[in-house]
């Protein structure tokens, strides 16, 4: 069991990853950023010097303070992920955005104790916001300034407002086929946010995100930082999604995720 001093001690070293990975990425943002396909030759899966630069600094500064800590990052692989804690790691979740110039954007940084997500952080270094949430609750970091962050209860789907990144090129025909009632049943959609529009779940302007074929990393940092604003995070069934990503429902309360499973479901794998 993973004491609350021991988890104070991560929290704040988890600050200062995503500091760490700022001073990387910012002076890359809306600058000479070095675009690379990761695909040669095929379809467009973009990588910047921000994403091999930032997973590098995170990666160096454990090494240097929790060397039997493993990593798993997106651009760089694994290195031990069976120990006690590993660091689940997307630099720049939105590479997408990031080379547009959009800042929705994030850096992602999750932590497992014993196979299970226990802290995780949603990071946005151009708005100075760092998003964290493990089981004693979950803050907003902006300005120097911390605040609590809720989940908003008690809104029906005909009420709510959700989102996903883009349906068209993330979901295979049979999820677009459950998305789309679900779009038509929703009061406001909002697309292409990536991992932003997870913490705005946790913020409580948004009220359900529905994601797709989502690696480990793209969402492990979420789940801590959701339940401890009071949210859920599953699989397109409702089970537990733990360490696995896949298709994924955020929701701020259960009776809304139950109104999208009833859709999702049948497309689920």
């Amino acid at each position: 069991m993973l004491s609350p001093a021991h988890l104070d001690v991560l929290d704040t070293f988890l600050i200062e990853l995503n500091r760490v990975s700022g001073e990387v990425i910012l002076p890359l943002f809306r600058a000479a950023h070095g675009l690379e396909n990761k695909n040669v030759g095929g379809a467009f899966d973009p990588v910047t010097a921000a994403d091999r630069g930032a997973e590098a600094a995170i990666r160096a500064l454990i090494a240097r303070h929790h060397p039997d800590h493993g990593v798993i990052g997106e651009e760089y692989g694994e290195d031990r992920p069976d120990a006690e804690f590993v660091w689940v790691v997307d630099p720049v979740d939105g590479t997408r955005a990031f080379i547009a110039g959009l800042p929705l954007w994030t850096t992602l940084i999750g932590l497992r104790h014993r196979g299970e997500p226990v802290l995780g952080s949603i990071g946005q270094p151009f708005l100075d916001e760092v998003f964290v949430g493990h089981a004693g609750g979950a803050r907003l970091i902006r300005h120097g300034a911390s605040q609590p962050l809720n989940t908003r209860k008690g809104t029906p789907l005909r009420d709510a407002i959700i989102a996903t990144t883009d349906p068209h090129a993330c979901f295979k025909p049979a999820e677009r086929a459950a998305w789309a009632p679900l779009r038509d049943a929703a009061r406001l959609v909002r697309l292409g946010c990536d991992a932003y529009a997870y913490a705005m779940v946790a913020a409580g302007t948004l009220d359900l995100v529905v994601e797709a074929g989502l690696k480990s990393w793209d969402i492990e940092s979420a789940i801590p930082l959701i339940a401890g604003a009071g949210g859920l995070v599953t699989d397109w069934t409702g089970a537990p999604v733990g360490r696995h990503g896949g298709q994924i429902a955020i929701a701020g309360d259960r009776a809304l995720l139950d109104e999208a499973v009833a859709l999702l479901k049948p497309a689920a794998l």
